[in-house]
């Protein structure tokens, strides 16, 4: 169906979506502008992106290609793609998200605004606010002062969301209250018996078509999950300095600087890592992070994925790593009471044992 689009703008449910969207959301509707989505990804969704990309290009941008495509199938005509190029001073993203504007231009043959702002930090005049007047010049808002209030409106919304998120709340929960301008902070009691340390994008994570559901899964099993959305910036720098890395590619944080945060940690027992094949810079930050985990005697699984996973084998490879978790913290518990004195105990692993 088509609407009318003077005052609405089309976002991808993908790539920079799952980090920026709260800000995104606050920015665009202080100014009166209405946010589209484009649906959550099917498998039809990643079969269109398929059919316009090389094979080589990474399933996250082969996602991103299909939601732009859904987009334009809900006739929305303004269609946010940022180029987002670098982060801070010499931290820079890959190629094809940099590239992303020029690689839907010669992709989509279709008739649409490509709403291309560029951020890089790296460069004068593209910093954050000439990036806003960018994203909403296709609507003639050109008031530098109104483009400022808004932005504050977006960091509001993006605060709220990280707060909930440190605070150890779910990625859906703490977006669903953040966008309704809503703080709450739960006051969680449970106990897990295994910890893991989930280390990948957030668009690999919280992409449920991608990641499988990965979460819900390891919760199931009695696994609770840490991400990097539970660290700050600070925290993910020290753990890049811990396995003595340096911060060059944007996706450090997430990668680099969550592994060696995780790995010091000694409530976790194992990492996950999980990252789209493909993707040179994350192939070799797991490579490095791989190699460090055996410092500090932190198993790690390595997961990789594209459209052709299978569920099944993903979920295999999740319940071994996980029934050997928890084989190696119950022989670990069992020989700290022997070496006291103290009668046997057996913690209950029914839910593995019983698979």
């Amino acid at each position: 169906m088509t609407q009318s689009n003077d005052k609405v703008i089309g976002i991808p449910r993908a790539m920079s979506f799952y980090h920026n969207y709260p800000f995104y959301y606050g920015f665009f509707t202080a100014l009166g502008i209405k946010i589209v989505l484009s649906d959550v990804t099917t498998k039809q969704t990643l079969s269109n992106g398929s059919a316009l990309v090389v094979t080589e290009t990474c399933l996250p941008i082969k996602i991103y290609v299909g939601h732009v495509l859904n987009l334009l199938d809900k006739g929305i005509d303004k269609i946010f793609v940022p180029s987002i190029q670098s982060v801070d001073y010499k931290i820079y993203n890959c190629s094809k998200i940099r590239g992303l504007p020029d690689l839907i231009r010669n992709v989509v043959k279709r008739d649409f605004t490509l709403v291309e702002a560029t951020l890089d930090k790296s460069e004068k005049n593209q910093g954050l606010y000439e990036f806003l007047k960018e994203a909403v010049a296709p609507f003639g808002i050109t008031d530098e002062k109104l483009i400022k209030e808004a932005s504050k409106a977006g960091w509001r919304t993006y605060n709220n969301f990280h707060i909930m998120s440190k605070s150890g709340m779910s990625y859906k929960k703490a977006m669903n209250y953040a966008l309704q301008g809503k703080v709450f902070i739960e006051n969680n009691t449970k106990e897990y018996p295994i910890s893991v340390a989930l280390v990948a994008h957030g668009y690999n994570i919280y992409d449920d078509r991608a990641s499988m559901k990965i979460i819900d899964k390891l919760e199931s099993m009695d696994v609770k999950v840490h991400t990097s959305l539970q660290l700050s910036t600070e925290q993910m720098i020290e753990g890049i300095n811990a396995l003595g890395e340096k911060l060059y590619w944007a996706n450090e944080f997430e990668m680099t600087g969550t592994a060696g945060h995780y790995l010091k940690d000694n409530k976790i027992d194992g990492i996950i890592a999980l990252n789209a094949f493909g993707c040179g810079p994350d192939s070799l930050m797991v490579e490095r992070i791989t190699r460090r985990a055996k410092q500090f005697s932190k198993p790690v699984l390595h997961l990789t994925i594209d459209e052709q996973t299978g569920e099944a084998g993903f979920i295999t490879r999740l319940e071994a790593f996980v029934d050997m978790l928890f084989r190696k913290k119950r022989a670990t518990i069992i020989n700290k009471i022997d070496i006291q004195g103290r009668s046997e105990y057996i913690p209950n692993t029914n839910f593995i044992e019983t698979k």
